[in-house]
């Protein structure tokens, strides 16, 4: 081959693989980070207009890249959202469409269906994909996809697995990060071992991932960082660090925003955790070709946050449910400081990743996300007309139901009556006018189409539910 020709075969390999060519030597493969949040909600963050949390380095990350206005959880609760981001399909695909170790009320009108409670090995994660590409990976902090006796990461494509625990939860946010249980169980977190008194978890869990990002600097990794944080709900003891706690307790809040100092403190600690993150990159010379998708599980949980202007909380099927922050950078390729409006989901990440890291999606596997790479690097459109959400369970906020996004119209239909609502999302974000009887032909449209993609996707429907067409 002539020396031209295979110059520019490199230089095709490079492309294909996210890299830069080089006369010299191979090309640089793109690296993969995913920040998973816990219940972070659309409205906590500086860059997304909150007057009183202070997050300097996110809202630095979101300068860096591209901000999406209309991003979604595949879930209003987590598991489900951690499913979709690690297969790309949608929850109810899956059958896995609650929080692992949720449990219906008594006495529910409706008996909900017999769901996966485990995310089962044969559902092929990014994690497996990318390691049999070549790729080192790991996940750090929160897992809460197995059942009793697993399947845990290793078994789902993960080299290095350090923090997770079989709660939903971390059993504390200080060493030794361990707590009994009322039958007598202690949990503890999974190989992390050693730590010191007033050791914070968000800190430790950074002092590991930046030991991953040491060791596999000079190798393609995918790092999977699912923070414990800020999920709040253990016991009665504060979560915060006792300075920062006290650092907000002292900090006037603007005139009606919430003032929560405990969750404010743990904001900051997680806000100094990217920060971290985005340093080290930075000081390996790895940052170029780093690839950093940031965002949450789900909406806030409304104990100690709020989503407004958004209506609802974690767990419920409105915008404050299932609207996150999403931030993705990637030098070179998306543009720094822009933002989107264009609906899109967790369900994404996976196409978007294997496209960008130039590694095909395995064949006969069905994909329900799209891969955002005509939208983060201004090439095209995201042909997708419809996003969907399946919750046949029982929270402390809502009843089953589905919904759909087609456009800027949002349509929730709930089982126990059939009742449907319909929001236009673009005039009325907050969902407070319902639209289902203003606009019948509109209503019908998109129950027809909820209907044929519950069929697709094979979607479990409670007993006794009351469909009425």
């Amino acid at each position: 081959m002539p020396r031209m020709a295979m110059f520019l075969a490199v230089c095709s390999l490079g492309v294909a693989f996210g890299g830069r060519c080089l006369a010299d030597g191979p090309p640089k493969r793109l690296n993969f980070i995913v920040f998973l949040i816990d219940d972070l909600g659309w409205s906590d963050l500086a860059c997304y207009g909150n007057r009183f949390h202070e997050t300097p380095n996110i809202d630095r990350l979101a300068r860096r890249g591209m901000r999406f206005t209309s991003a979604y959880a595949a879930c209003c609760v987590c598991s489900p959202t951690r499913a979709s981001v690690l297969t790309g399909q949608y929850p109810a695909r899956l059958h896995l469409t609650d929080y692992i170790g949720g449990q219906p009320p008594k006495n529910a009108k409706l008996k909900i269906p017999a769901w996966t409670q485990y995310l089962p090995v044969a559902d092929v994660t990014i994690a497996t994909i990318l390691r049999l590409a070549g790729y080192v990976t790991g996940i750090i902090g929160k897992w809460h996809l197995n059942g009793p006796d697993g399947p845990w990461p290793r078994q789902h494509g993960f080299d290095v697995a350090i923090g997770g625990c079989r709660l939903g939860q971390t059993p504390d946010y200080f060493f030794p990060y361990r707590r009994k249980l009322g039958d007598g169980q202690v949990i503890e977190l999974d190989n992390l071992p050693g730590g010191r008194d007033g050791e914070y978890l968000t800190d430790r869990l950074t002092d590991e991932a930046e030991r991953f990002l040491d060791t596999n600097k000079d190798r393609p990794f995918f790092l999977y960082f699912p923070h414990y944080a800020v999920h709040t709900a253990i016991g009665a003891r504060i979560q915060g660090k006792p300075e920062l706690v006290a650092k907000y307790q002292n900090k006037e809040a603007p005139a009606g925003v919430r003032k929560n100092p405990a969750y404010a403190a743990m904001l900051e600690s997680l806000d100094d955790s990217i920060g971290r993150i985005m340093r080290k990159l930075e000081q390996l010379g790895i940052a170029e070709r780093t690839v950093i998708i940031f965002t949450s599980d789900n909406g806030g949980y409304g104990a100690v946050t709020s989503n407004a202007p958004l209506r609802g909380d974690k767990a419920s099927a409105y915008e404050g449910g299932v609207r996150v922050p999403l931030i993705v950078v990637w030098p070179g390729s998306v543009l720094a400081g822009s933002t989107s409006d264009v609906p899109v989901a967790s369900i994404d990440f996976f196409p978007t990743i294997l496209e960008a890291a130039g590694v095909k999606s395995p064949a006969g596997r069905k994909i329900d996300g799209k891969s955002l790479l005509p939208l983060l690097t201004n090439k095209g459109r995201l042909e997708r007309s419809a996003l969907f959400w399946h919750y046949p369970h029982y929270s402390y906020l809502t009843t089953p139901y589905s919904a759909v996004r087609h456009g800027h119209h949002k349509l929730v239909e709930y089982f126990e009556h059939g009742k449907v609502e319909l929001y236009d999302l673009k005039n009325d974000p907050a969902e407070k006018h319902d639209l289902a009887r203003t606009v019948p032909q509109r209503t019908q449209e998109l129950l027809r189409t909820l209907d044929e993609w519950r069929r697709q996707v094979g979607a479990q429907m409670p007993a006794d539910t009351q469909i009425r067409r």
